[in-house]
């Protein structure tokens, strides 16, 4: 029975209802040590729900996936039901199967689809104990899941301890589990220790602090306590593991020796613990005075600890010497190949200096745990081979892993500070290279975007000798640039272009389309790159950066083509780390192409995949165009809430990396409004450094010059026209030309206005911009008093900005038509596919290709049955019955 916790359980139980109808939902219990969450986690599983468990382990924190395999060991019965590369992950992950490089969060899918799968039937409950000890893989895999769960009717509980960083959980609903109530205290205590005398009951009470672990396990202690003794001056976590090791040292030496041994192995199985034991004269008998004083419980197979702080003070309340003869004894008899890592942080363990055997086997340890994409677990033994290594040039190589393995999971503090050991201790000028590069990534992470340029390029000149990796390392350094301005961009451009790469290497491809599109060039296609680079060898990040430049060069159909194939391969690898860089590339193309409802999809898709991994940059620059599109629609407060996303302090405010594109998001929100003062002084701050040359800067400059037309000030316009000019002949794009015709049309002389607004028009563009040129050219005329030219004008220029719900615009056309005396009415929406949320609408589209849920599932980063619950939403929105019916609609429509 659980005193005091009626809220918590209530919580729990909701919890549980949710899952019984079908809902999935998640839980993080936060809470001091003994504070009762395993209690809740206990109360849960006796609800009678179907259920797993599985809790971190302190001596396993750094072996990838060791608490993962726990929790689905199970369900491992279900894994042929799962898509190809899913299972080959998974089982790759246990050591099951090849080691293949992957992404870890193709294991996190996996996961989910398992969960799944073990919920086909009925609701299903995962339980996690110590979440703050589970492995990094383990952790991001099961968050990852979590943040997924949507309508598998699966429940899942994480107990963690009290701090956020213990174990960070952003997005995912928490419960503090506090100290009991005074009444619910004494009860718990009156009813296991009904004998304290009144004395020592209050003391009790008053040094438990209502902590209900100190509750049950100090009476016995204070009893002990001469009656002078005073209060004790140990921290009450202290004084709970005194409580346990004072049982435990009141045991005999072999069952202390086997308990040891249990505590440092940290896993669950019997055999290993017993083989090792008997190594230091401990057998299986001696288990029994353990478990006579329930402190362990066993089934002949497994061996599990009454508390995880017992563990704690077993294995902490044991000398030196013989924690480290523990695990002497678990590496000497861990021989299975299947064991060698285990076996390797053991022998680790047991070392008390540099060992060179150790260290290799440590770091072969790491390079397994790489394959099996268990990144963390490989910084960590990397790092430790380092310290024990004996090689002065392997302990450098292999603290040059561990910073870069570092740099790959986005630990980029970590990662600057092995970074920073590693360099202290060598002399080589190419690896000292990469080690820059490692902090400069790091430094540009942390926001300190010109000390990291800075690093970049100088690392870049001392690796001059090795033309490829100075190459890659200046191609970072132009996207540091790119957020400094031209001068820094120019320098940086000036020394890629010099390298003396190989003509039939991928990287003279990718490189020199970076120069051209940055020197205004425009000598060569994206395609042509692309097919190019592709036919030497390209490695796929290379082409990740094209799409950026090929924004700024304005073959923005191609970008899209590019990033929507550099999608489709990440989706088929289970690649997700470059997603949302690629989601935001093809978010910005759609945009500028005029669909901004496939935008919505795409951004909406980009912005919770880098929300799911903590790609801060990306969050920002997302939620900005999020921002963006609904400033389109003339959605005020979705624009807002973005903007203040994309610009949050943690990101950098000002300085964030989507501060840009929330600026333009503000002005375009601004001007539809009619709010043009404030619209201007936007667009005035995208022609400052370092905004002037960024895509958005760019592509915002035909809005500075209708808002300051609009102002009566043409001159605030600044140069704007020069630029349009100047990057219509360069792009060669026609659109772009018909944006630079409609500037003339605005700025010019008014007796020419009429051929430029023609020569707009005639020379085509994208939906949205052609309307509003039709809208400019339509108020033109109706001021000119040709009313029925502009009626033409005006009545088309509504039913595009209809047909692409921005709103403001539509508005702006209605009220013009109005002046002219011709009624239109406003128009809601824009056919079957303006009621369906982004997610419906993308799941819609796959279906309709005859996609089934289990592949749209795997493509989308969801579970077969929250795909299934989303079409069950989008049937009745869309007027449709069966899938079958899907192919007929204008899924695609913009």
């Amino acid at each position: 029975m659980l005193h005091g916790r009626e809220a918590e359980q209530a919580r729990i139980d909701r919890l549980l209802a949710d899952a019984r109808e079908g809902r999935s939902g998640v839980l993080v219990l936060r809470g001091e040590a003994g504070i009762g969450k395993t209690a809740l986690l206990d109360y849960a599983a006796a609800q009678g729900i179907p259920s797993v468990r599985s809790a971190g382990v302190e001596s396993e924190a750094e072996l990838p996936f060791a608490g993962l395999h726990l929790l689905v060991r199970p369900g491992m019965a279900l894994v042929d039901t799962l898509p190809e590369r899913q299972r080959a992950a998974l089982r790759g992950a246990f050591g099951l199967g090849a080691q293949e490089p992957g992404d870890r969060l193709l294991i996190g899918l996996a996961v989910l689809s398992l969960l799944a799968e073990e919920a086909a039937e009925g609701p299903l409950l995962c339980l996690i104990d110590d979440a703050h000890w589970l492995d990094r893989a383990t952790a991001e895999t099961l968050l990852f899941a979590a943040r997924r769960l949507d309508a598998e009717g699966v429940a899942m509980i994480f107990a963690t301890r009290a701090g956020a960083h213990d174990f960070p959980a952003p997005g995912l609903p928490e419960l503090e589990v506090t100290a009991l109530r005074q009444d619910a205290a004494a009860a718990l205590v009156d009813a296991g220790a009904p004998e304290l005398s009144p004395a020592l009951r209050y003391r009790l009470l008053t040094e438990a602090g209502g902590n209900p672990l100190a509750l049950r396990e100090l009476p016995a202690v204070l009893a002990a306590e001469s009656a002078g003794a005073g209060p004790n001056p140990l921290p009450l976590t202290q004084r709970l593991q005194v409580a346990f090791y004072g049982r435990v040292s009141r045991l005999p030496a072999n069952t202390r020796t086997l308990l040891l041994v249990a505590a440092a192995t940290g896993a669950a199985d019997v055999d290993p613990v017993l083989r090792a034991a008997a190594t230091l004269g401990a057998g299986l008998a001696d288990l029994q005075p353990a478990e006579d004083g329930g402190l362990v419980r066993t089934d002949g197979r497994t061996l599990t600890f009454r508390h995880p702080l017992l563990r704690s003070a077993i294995y902490q309340g044991a000398p030196l010497a013989q924690r480290l003869a523990a695990h002497a004894a678990l590496a000497a008899t861990l021989t299975a190949p299947e064991d060698a890592d285990l076996r390797a942080w053991h022998l680790a363990s047991a070392a008390t200096g540099p060992d060179e055997t150790v260290a290799a086997a440590l770091a072969d340890t790491a390079d397994r745990a790489r394959a099996r994409s268990g990144f963390h677990g490989a910084v960590a033994a990397y790092e430790r081979a380092a310290a024990l290594s004996t090689d002065p040039a392997a302990r450098v190589d292999r603290l040059v892993l561990a910073a870069e393995t570092a740099g790959e999971t986005g630990r980029h503090e970590l990662a600057d500070r092995l970074a920073e050991r590693a360099a202290a201790q060598t002399t080589d000028p190419l690896l000292a290279a990469r080690l820059d590069l490692v902090r400069g990534l790091a430094e540009f992470g942390a926001g300190k975007r010109l000390p990291a340029h800075r690093r970049l390029v100088a690392a870049a000149d001392a690796a001059r000798r090795e033309p490829l990796l100075a190459a890659r390392i200046l191609t970072v350094a132009v996207h540091t640039a790119w957020y400094l301005g031209t001068d820094e961009l120019g320098e940086v451009t000036d020394r890629l272009a010099s390298l003396p790469l190989p003509e039939d290497d991928s990287l003279a491809h990718t490189t020199g389309y970076v120069l051209d599109g940055v020197f205004g060039r425009f000598r060569a296609e994206l395609r042509a790159t692309v097919d190019a680079a592709r036919a030497t060898g390209v490695d796929a990040g290379d082409l990740v950066q094209l799409c950026g430049i090929g924004l700024v060069v304005g073959q923005d159909e191609q970008v899209t083509e590019l990033a929507a194939d550099l999608v489709a391969d990440c989706r088929d690898q289970g690649r997700i780390g470059p997603l949302p860089t690629l989601l935001f590339f093809r978010a910005e193309a759609e945009t500028f192409l005029g669909r901004p409802r496939e935008a919505l999809v795409v951004a909406t898709e980009g912005a919770r995949i880098a929300e799911d991994i903590g790609q801060g940059h990306w969050i920002s620059q997302l939620s900005a165009c999020l921002a963006y599109l609904a400033a389109f629609g003339g959605d005020e407060a979705t624009c807002r809430a973005a903007a203040d996303r994309a610009l949050a302090e943690e990101f950098g405010g000002a300085d964030a990396p989507g501060a840009s594109w929330a600026h333009a998001a503000l002005g375009l929100l601004d001007l539809g409004l009619g709010r043009v003062d404030s619209a201007m002084s936007r667009f005035e701050s995208l022609t400052e450094e370092p905004s002037r040359h960024m895509v958005i800067g760019l592509r915002s400059l035909p809005d500075l010059v209708e808002a300051a037309v609009r102002l009566a000030d043409p001159a605030r316009a600044g140069d704007a026209l020069d630029r349009l000019d100047a990057w219509a002949g360069d792009s060669r794009q026609d659109w772009v030309a018909a944006l630079a015709a409609r500037a003339r049309a605005l700025l010019g002389p008014d007796d020419r206005a009429e051929e430029h607004f023609s020569t707009s028009l005639d020379l085509g563009g994208r939906p949205f911009e052609r309307a509003r040129t039709q809208l400019l050219y339509g108020e033109w005329l109706r001021r000119n008093r040709r009313k029925v030219d502009a009626r033409t004008q005006l009545q088309q220029a509504m039913e595009i900005f209809q047909r692409l719900d921005a709103a403001p615009w539509a508005e702006r056309a209605r009220v013009e038509l109005g002046a002219l005396g011709v009624g239109a009415a406003a128009r809601a929406g824009s056919g079957v596919l303006a009621a369906l949320t982004p997610q419906e609408l993308q799941i819609v589209r796959l279906a309709a290709q005859g996609m089934t849920n289990r592949d749209i599932a795997a493509q989308l980063f969801l579970s077969p049955r929250t795909v299934g619950h989303h079409l069950y939403k989008a049937y009745p929105k869309l007027g449709v019955v069966s899938r079958g019916e899907l192919a007929a609609l204008p899924l695609d429509a913009d």
